[in-house]
């Protein structure tokens, strides 16, 4: 069967069903029958340089797939399969591998990466393959770029699949030293630096130690806040996403970076392609989420409490990031509004708005409200849906009376809006600013009710008439009269 295993694993991709279903089924034959064996051919498959990239590709899938599954029970089965296997049976395959890396095709070798990231997150844990981690730094003093990369890239599935406490402190070190100086821009080759970057990223959790010693924390900072600036986009977006995953993991060391982030997600936002400035955008918003956790764990009722973990980067940083958002709302797609699925800077942008309004309450409103009041009545649809969507963003975090007055002066507006501007966009906009203001500030918690006899009838007619708008204005407004619904319901559970 070796013999035949690569005509079998091309059929296998044929684009005649027949010819597939055959092939699949003798695979599936070969590994009831004698699973060592299969694994051992599908491992020589992989590490064969003569054979066909198609053929070596799906054998390692194969074998990554007989590692792993989704569900716990089936991954347990494949676990315990591997382990029981010969020692020989393993150690051949391993070394199949483990060789694979240096390939010259990178299909082969990215394939291999995660086969043998599948492995060690089985063995290791076991105190198998200790020599693993070891052979792999080696490697990364090989001179093919190609043997580098194909290694950081392991290294990187390798810390996705164990947990921290499996690997010791001084391995730890070595392979962040490893990833670090890939990651370098002295690294003359893309190709390792971004495999380096995106191994970082997986890395992090293994580096708590690092990053509570000054030095090698700066180090850290100062070569991922470089890859941001890489020529490479695709360097450039790995670069954020690290810079985003270390304002949840490493919150509390931020504080002697932050001005220099600052500058480097303001440039990135306003200048960079649009994958690199909405993770630019997503560092913000993830420190708005740890701050915002923090003051709900700690109640917001304390006055320079020492105790509290809460360094205020968003309060500090508001003068200078509120306009940085609001630039991006005016960077609205075409069709957004049609398109369930959406994302893009605008709207990237508003989600962190809103962040931020959670974050600082009030504070937020007078940096805000210059910038609705001179887009809300432009001409170009883009201004006024950018001044609609501020409006709604920042109407969850401040307290009601500081917003209750502007809301009783923009009501009128926006129900006027909701029917008679001619962009689609900016009413879908109104309509969930709308539904957003009922949400908030409408019901039993709220002192001076923003809804009253004089306007409740006019109100339900405007949202009636928008229900046989097109679809997307329709289902906000259902939304918005879903709100006055609740808030009148809780006022009557109130009184009772």
């Amino acid at each position: 069967m070796a013999m035949e295993v690569t005509q079998v694993l091309l059929n296998a991709q044929s684009i005649d069903g027949n010819v597939r279903k055959q092939a699949e089924e003798s695979l599936k034959q070969f590994q009831e029958q004698n699973l060592p064996s299969f694994l051992l051919s599908l491992s020589g498959e992989l590490a064969n340089e003569d054979k066909p990239v198609d053929s070596r590709k799906l054998a390692g899938l194969i074998l990554k797939n007989a590692l792993d599954a989704k569900e716990q029970h089936r991954k347990f089965e494949l676990v315990q399969r591997w382990l029981s296997l010969d020692a020989a049976v393993k150690s051949q395959i391993k070394v199949c591998l483990v060789n694979t890396l240096s390939s010259t095709a990178s299909d082969a070798r990215s394939t291999a990466s995660q086969v043998v990231a599948k492995v060690a997150g089985i063995e290791l844990p076991q105190k198998q393959w200790p020599e693993l981690i070891g052979s792999l730094l080696l490697n990364i003093h090989q001179l093919p770029a190609h043997v580098k990369q194909a290694t950081l890239e392991t290294l990187g599935y390798l810390c996705e699949e164990i947990s921290p406490d499996v690997v010791d402190q001084d391995q730890v070190n070595k392979i962040l030293t490893a990833v670090v100086q890939g990651m370098n821009a002295s690294e003359a080759n893309n190709d390792v630096r971004l495999a380096a970057t995106r191994a970082l990223y997986n890395a992090l959790g293994f580096a708590q130690a690092n990053f509570s010693n000054d030095m090698e924390r700066d180090y850290i900072m100062r070569v991922v806040c470089e890859a941001t600036l890489s020529p490479e986009v695709k360097i450039r977006q790995a670069a954020f996403e690290c810079l985003v995953s270390i304002s949840s993991m490493y919150y509390e060391k931020l504080a002697r970076y932050m001005q220099d982030v600052f500058n480097i997600t303001a440039k990135a936002v306003r200048e960079d392609e649009e994958p690199v400035a909405l993770q630019a955008i997503e560092f913000w918003s993830s420190i708005c989420d740890e701050e915002i956790d923090i003051l709900e764990e700690y109640g917001g009722d304390f006055t320079g409490d020492s105790d509290v973990p809460c360094f205020y980067f968003i309060k500090q940083a508001l003068p200078a990031l509120i306009p940085m958002l609001l630039e991006t709302l005016l960077k609205q797609e075409d069709d957004q509004d049609q398109d369930e699925g959406a994302w893009n800077i605008a709207m990237a942008g508003g989600t962190c708005l809103g962040l931020v309004a959670r974050t600082v309450g009030d504070d937020i409103v007078p940096l805000v409200m210059p910038f609705i009041e001179e887009n809300i009545t432009k001409p170009d649809w883009r201004q006024r849906e950018a001044a609609t969507y501020a409006f709604g963003s920042i109407l969850e975090g401040p307290s009601p009376d500081k917003l209750t007055s502007i809301v009783n002066v923009a009501l009128n507006f926006m129900l006027t809006a909701l029917t008679k501007d001619p962009n689609n966009h900016v009413k879908d906009t109104t309509a969930w600013t709308l539904g957003r203001i009922f949400e908030f500030l409408h019901g039993s918690t709220v002192d001076t009710p923003i809804i009253t006899q004089a306007n409740c009838q006019q109100i339900i007619t405007v949202l009636l008439q928008s229900m046989k708008d097109v679809p997307n204005v329709a289902e906000k407004a259902c939304g918005a009269l879903y709100f006055l619904a609740q808030g009148y319901e809780e006022q009557v559970h109130h009184l009772h």
